[in-house]
């Protein structure tokens, strides 16, 4: 699984675990729910603004959603 795919599937992880959907998750940080969607697959690159507050609204350290081994 390569880093970009690791990231998305952490940031779906905790969307998930504060029971959020895509399209409320993407609501909140200004992405349109395609985008997160692509984001969480890894099919797509995220700005590391967008990054930052996805971690505030999810209430998550930005490291928990990097792979850094």
């Amino acid at each position: 699984m390569s880093r970009l795919e690791n990231l998305g599937k952490n940031i779906k992880f905790y969307r998930k675990d504060k029971k959020l959907s895509q399209n409320a998750l993407a609501e909140m940080v200004d992405l349109s729910r395609e985008h997160l969607a692509c984001i969480e697959t890894g099919k797509e690159y995220i700005s590391l603004r967008k990054l930052f507050l996805i971690a505030d609204v999810l209430d998550v350290p930005v490291k928990n959603f990097i792979d850094f081994d």
